[in-house]
């Protein structure tokens, strides 16, 4: 028996597969409705918290942030088996997937934290990626039973708290592009055009390959050897800005990149690689 905790859109799609890959789950909802949706599944549907986890080897989590998680397994702390593998989906902090696992771990029970980058019908369907990093041997022993969860299951190495920072950062780059369509979007009502051109614009040029090459040229750190000079890629931001402010709309992502491109063209870079204002945040080796 797996134990399931939160059945939002996420925890509930996680649930159905499972069930239709003949999984026995106990299910356990704050709100017991969303969970009760899932008895016609199959699912076993536990009001009380207790009961959902008692003698469940392996509990699954996704709920809404740390507290969130914190709470509840606080409440469920008496109730757990001991040695049990508690595997929480949650979108979380890097220092609470820290601090949960270290702190579980004294108690006899395993904490794993294997967040997802994936929506609900890619946990329905396997696909997506889910991150895991942390104790390989934990990992290991858990590789089977995620690898039916995903299409990519993503090792991130032995570094507790990896995944949940590598989870936030490809959240932040889902953020920008969406910031980003929301400028083309804007833009092009601006000038006169309509939607269906930026589509057709996107499916003809991918800007995925765009973003992996921009990358690649951050770090490679040839900024000296432009494909595009600064000064041009800002001359384009100011167009972009005075065709959208003519027609009294105004753009969201592009005005804060140009005033970043400004900082570095007074510093003397105008010549250099358009990509050199992103350079001072690289990490250091």
């Amino acid at each position: 028996m797996k134990t399931f905790l939160g059945t939002g859109l996420l925890g509930s799609a996680f649930v159905k597969a499972m069930l239709e890959r003949g999984d026995q789950v106990r299910v356990w909802n704050r709100t017991t409705a969303k969970a009760e949706k899932l008895a016609s599944d199959g699912a076993e549907v536990c009001r009380d918290l207790g009961i959902a986890v008692a003698e469940s080897d392996l509990i699954h989590i996704c709920l809404k942030d740390d507290t969130s998680v914190d709470e509840v397994l606080a409440k469920a702390d008496t109730a757990l088996k001991e040695g049990c593998v508690i595997v929480d989906h949650t979108t979380t902090s890097v220092q609470g997937a820290k601090d949960r696992t270290r702190d579980w771990k004294t108690k006899g029970i395993t904490y794993q934290h294997a967040p997802v980058l994936m929506g609900p019908t890619n946990a329905l369907n396997a696909t997506g990626n889910m991150l895991i990093s942390g104790d390989q041997d934990v990992i290991k022993n858990l590789e089977s039973e995620l690898s039916k969860m995903t299409g990519t299951l993503l090792n991130l190495g032995d570094v507790v708290g990896k995944a949940a920072g590598m989870k936030l950062v490809g959240n932040q780059l889902l953020m920008a592009i969406n910031g980003g369509v929301s400028d083309s979007l804007e833009l092009v009502k601006s000038m006169g055009f309509s939607a269906k051109d930026v589509e057709d614009l996107y499916n003809a040029w991918d800007p995925g390959a765009v973003v992996k090459g921009s990358l690649h040229k951050i770090l490679s750190d040839r900024f000296q050897t432009p494909s595009w000079e600064l000064v041009m890629a800002r001359k384009d931001a100011r167009l972009m800005m005075e065709e959208t402010e003519k027609a009294g709309n105004k753009l969201t992502v592009v005005p804060a990149v140009a005033k970043e491109m400004d900082k570095w063209i007074e510093k003397g870079h105008g010549q250099d690689d358009w990509t050199v204002f992103v350079s001072e945040h690289v990490p250091e080796k």
